[in-house]
């Protein structure tokens, strides 16, 4: 997929990621100057304020997380055929999720997930951006929507998109929208006790030396003004306040995980995945619209359950201590947890070789779990057969939730967004024309 906005204006970007450079060079990263356009109108007022995604990158099984199957046997359970009772009466979760069964009261799990697409870029296009790929446009991810919806209503230090740790490898994420839209990624690792942000520097920079490279740049700026458009240069202007913003200022204190106590990190679980979301929770106090955690590893073709060992424990330490963190802090009204992945894995195990005990990619059902942000607590919505292969009730497709999402944020999911080539693009083109939509999910929500 190629990015369509990228052959409009080549002039325009290319200067603007000249100067976007010159602001790296003082520790700034690429991100996008959030308040240079004017935001769109939110379609009422928002219950949330930021949402946390927790992807779940390579597709995690649904029959070993949110919907279980033991009585399929165990060429579907495999050795996990006792799942695990919550504190909602009759709904049982992984065998594996002991924490999160505990916290069931404040989250919704989808059983009915479903777009029919079993190939990794097209089915994490379709799941992050709630659209169809195919069309002439590469549509942009929910979190840099959002971002662009955000525009003057956000006002925070901190970028309004951030990935921990990395960008999404599966395709664009600013989309039509632009370089500009995409997240920005921490790199690192939150579990190393040198974690730093990269292109931020060490957390003991000098900011005597970062105002001496103001000055110069400054400097430069003057002699800039004979050369470039004044709009320009005050765009730099703007990303270097931002980058200067966040080496000194008080939001690089939101990426620092040694305030915090051991106590906490270890409630958390000392992996890469459960610091990240403790790290994602700060960045929610920040109210920052859009956090994704990024969690690699669930693409289990082969050995799937020896994987599981090792995945299903560190999720279910993070996840169950974000919401219970949350709700303790008084911010789960306000923030939006989401944890799912591209689709789910097949339901029969493949034990004969080269696979030995794998799942494959399952796109026409799977699970996803929401929680706080005005969505319901202590439900279960959709229903797939005994054997987890197919959906019997109310089937969700992606730009469902996405739609939810959005309407949770004050954002019209029918709105329109800018078309690259002059006019409108809708925010989401299957709610407006897809059959198979069925818009705001108003049953799981308060």
């Amino acid at each position: 997929m190629s990015d369509s906005n990228s052959k409009n204006k080549p002039s325009n970007i290319g200067r603007r990621q000249f100067l976007k450079r010159m602001a790296i060079g003082i520790g700034a990263v690429s991100f996008s100057n959030w308040q240079l356009m004017n935001a769109m109108p939110l379609s009422a007022v928002s219950k949330a304020k930021s949402v946390i995604f927790i992807w779940l990158a390579g597709g995690p099984s649904h029959l070993d997380t949110f919907d279980p199957k033991p009585k399929a046997g165990k060429d579907y359970s495999g050795p996990y055929r006792k799942p695990v009772a919550t504190t909602v009466d009759d709904v049982f979760i992984g065998q594996k999720l002991p924490l999160l069964a505990q916290q069931a009261r404040k989250f919704t799990i989808i059983r009915s997930m479903t777009h029919g697409h079993f190939g990794h870029e097209t089915a994490s296009y379709v799941m992050q951006t709630g659209t169809l790929p195919g069309g002439q446009l590469v549509y942009p991810s929910m979190g840099a929507v959002i971002s662009y919806k955000k525009e003057g209503v956000y006002q925070g230090n901190i970028p309004p998109y951030i990935s921990l740790t990395s960008h999404s490898k599966r395709f664009n994420e600013g989309g039509f929208l632009g370089p500009q839209y995409k997240s920005f990624a921490t790199g690192g690792d939150p579990n190393k006790a040198d974690f730093v942000v990269e292109g931020l520097g060490k957390q003991s920079i000098n900011p005597n030396h970062l105002h001496d490279k103001k000055a110069l740049l400054k400097s430069i700026d003057s002699f800039s003004k004979k050369m470039e458009q004044e709009s320009l240069i005050n765009e730099l202007s703007i990303y270097q306040e931002q980058a200067f913003s966040l080496i000194t200022g008080d939001a690089k204190k939101a990426f620092d995980l040694s305030s915090e106590s051991e106590k906490t990190k270890s409630r958390y679980g000392n992996t890469t995945l459960g610091q990240s979301c403790l790290l994602a929770r700060k960045l929610a106090e920040q109210k920052v619209p859009f956090i994704t955690v990024r969690s690699g590893g669930w693409d289990t073709h082969k050995l799937h359950f020896e994987r599981m060992e090792e995945k299903l424990p560190e999720l279910d330490k993070g996840l169950s201590a974000l919401l219970e963190d949350l709700d303790q802090r008084g911010m789960l009204e306000e923030t939006l947890v989401v944890c799912g992945g591209e689709f789910g894995r097949t339901p029969k195990v493949l034990w004969e070789p080269p696979w030995n005990g794998g799942r494959g990619h399952f796109g026409a059902a799977f699970s996803y779990l929401v929680a706080g942000g005005g969505f319901k607590g202590g439900e279960v919505y959709g229903k797939t057969n005994l054997r987890g292969e197919s959906i019997i009730e109310n089937p969700v497709y992606p730009w469902d939730l996405t739609a939810t999402i959005y309407h949770q944020l004050g954002i019209n999911p029918k709105g329109t967004l800018p078309h690259p080539r002059g006019g409108l693009a809708y925010v989401l083109p299957e709610i407006n024309h897809n059959k198979s939509s069925n818009g705001i999910l108003t049953n799981i929500l308060k």
